[in-house]
């Protein structure tokens, strides 16, 4: 087929109920049809998945490459293969995408056409759960990550994530692809290999999308242990690249625990000096509840409290059990994910 602009290509595994909301914020697109493709890497067991998505061949310029249980980097390698656009732009299958998408990564592109790898911030729709929203908040606030997500209009180190990044095609291929072998954290190991290769990279902020995340707690901290896992491995494979913004999830999650421990004690030696950590520590906290409060409402402000602490929470074991296991273990692979 003739090349087009984009081919939007998502990895797929399961969730129908999540990948037909997905494909059918692309079906809104404000963008010629002619000019952008769909193409999905599905391994879900038995092609349970593929039969549910046949209305959206119609709509959209769909194409699913299908291998039963087909790992994510995989997935996104073999449908890129299936691309023919002058753009790669990586969506992760849990986002709705806004109707203006395109238009806007045009319209950057347009006044900064050197960019050749580029990304957008997630947001959090008026329609998500209270749960969803507070995910977001503890993922994206200042006071939370410390804005290393994003936030700048251009941004040469920016490092795009793969639930919303785009790149030239021709630098895709010469560097490769994903690298298959890398377990956790292939989407910044890619970032990476590609400013290396010379990559001018740059954050878009009108590219926004709708990240859902994880509906649950349970699935939040799963996924950020799986994110401070792959810490380690990163800064293995590319020496200079672990800042010491990583490094806040581990040192807020001992400082929470030990100033903890030291309160109690307060109690057992009278020593007022001793909570002097813990109240840090509470205003810390009452700062991200204020913060969210201002910007999301009561009833996801205390939910912020506890998705923030969750999330360093996971994050910094995450970091810490990998840390051990590349750095004193001398497993190259890391802990089983």
């Amino acid at each position: 087929m003739a090349k087009v602009k984009y081919a939007l290509i998502s990895p797929t595994f399961k969730r129908p109920d999540e990948v037909t909301e997905f494909l059918a914020s692309l079906e809104q697109l404000e963008y010629p049809k002619d000019q952008y493709q769909v193409i999905l890497g599905d391994g879900t067991p038995g092609d349970e998945l593929r039969p549910l998505l046949q209305e959206y061949f119609d709509t959209l310029p769909l194409q699913i490459y299908y291998e039963e249980f087909l790992p994510v980097s995989d997935a996104r390698n073999r449908a890129a293969e299936l691309a023919e656009a002058e753009y790669f732009i990586f969506l992760d299958s849990d986002c709705i995408i806004p109707s203006g998408y395109l238009k806007g990564i045009d319209a950057f592109l347009s006044e900064y056409p050197d960019t050749t790898l580029f990304g957008g911030p997630d947001a959090a729709s008026a329609d998500f759960t209270d749960l969803q929203k507070a995910i977001n908040f503890s993922m994206t606030s200042f006071l939370t990550t410390g804005g290393i997500r994003g936030g700048k209009a251009s941004v040469t180190s920016y490092q795009p994530r793969g639930f919303n990044m785009g790149m030239s095609a021709a630098l895709f291929k010469e560097v490769g692809g994903y690298d298959e072998e890398f377990v956790c954290g292939e989407d910044v190991e890619l970032s990476l290999r590609l400013q290396k290769a010379g990559a001018i990279s740059r954050f878009i902020p009108e590219a926004h999308v709708y990240h859902k995340r994880r509906a649950t707690l349970k699935q939040f901290r799963r996924q950020v242990f799986r994110f401070g896992a792959a810490r380690p491995l990163l800064a293995k494979a590319h020496p200079g690249n672990l800042k010491i913004t990583h490094l806040f999830p581990l040192a807020f999650t001992a400082f929470r625990y030990v100033s903890t421990i030291l309160f109690l004690l307060v109690f057992a030696l009278d020593s007022s000096m001793l909570g002097v950590p813990f109240a840090a520590y509470v205003s810390y906290m009452i700062a991200v509840f204020l913060s969210a409060l201002k910007k999301e409402g009561l009833s996801v402000a205390l939910l912020a409290v506890k998705t923030t602490n969750t999330m360093n929470g996971g994050y910094g074991m995450g970091f810490l059990r990998n840390y051990i296991e590349v750095y004193i273990k001398g497993n190259s692979r890391g802990i089983k994910l």
